[in-house]
């Protein structure tokens, strides 16, 4: 794939983590400060930790109790290495420093690369760095986090279906991800509550191998 390709692919998954990044920027402000709000997602760079930390030191939760939630939630990325190392070629020290991108969103687009994942694994994690910082700023700088709020509501549907998407590359499946986000759209109008679980359902439908066209 080649650069242009790569984030044809990811602006999608950016788009929403530009949304949730914003959401965060809007929810620490208040609880940790600005420069710490910056510091937390220059150095983290994990919207589950950091979101997690939030919401710990909201319940007022002491520094134990925050690590040990980071350090559980980071334990996923030893899943993402172990599958994506057979894929992802150079030496150890430049594969320590793509580790540093291994998100969900970019190991998906990586896995799902023909070749040389490892750049493709690069430059969507560069991508999604970058939107997840606009994002904080964005917060930062007073964007309503009831508004921005309804949006990602909007937006985690289609990104769950999407994922799931980058898996394949068939004609079969992508229609199937059509339809699967078509319907996750109904439902999470019709019954909002339920918008989560269609999502989930709808991802699955469209991860489940089909024959190929």
């Amino acid at each position: 794939m080649t650069n242009r390709q790569i984030l044809i692919a990811a602006a999608p998954p950016a788009a929403a983590i530009l949304v949730f990044g914003t959401i965060y920027g809007s929810l620490a402000r208040p609880l940790i400060g600005v420069g710490a709000t910056i510091a937390s997602s220059l150095f983290i760079f994990s919207g589950a930790v950091q979101f997690t930390i939030a919401a710990l030191l909201l319940a007022g939760s002491g520094v134990a109790a925050i690590i040990a939630g980071s350090l559980t939630l980071n334990l996923r990325n030893l899943l993402l290495g172990a599958v994506a190392r057979p894929r992802i070629q150079g030496s150890a020290l430049q594969r320590a420093l793509l580790a540093w991108f291994l998100t969900d969103e970019a190991t998906g687009l990586a896995l799902a690369s023909d070749e040389n994942a490892g750049h493709t694994l690069l430059v969507s994690g560069a991508a999604f760095y970058v939107a997840w910082q606009i994002g904080t700023v964005i917060g930062l700088l007073g964007a309503s986090l009831e508004g921005v709020g309804d949006a990602a509501t909007a937006v985690f549907p289609v990104l769950f279906v999407g994922l799931a998407a980058l898996s394949c590359s068939s004609m079969s499946v992508a229609v199937r991800a059509v339809i699967a986000g078509a319907a996750t759209a109904a439902v999470a109008a019709v019954m909002p509550d339920l918008g989560a679980v269609a999502a989930v359902v709808a991802a699955v439908a469209v991860a489940i191998p089909g024959r190929e066209r």
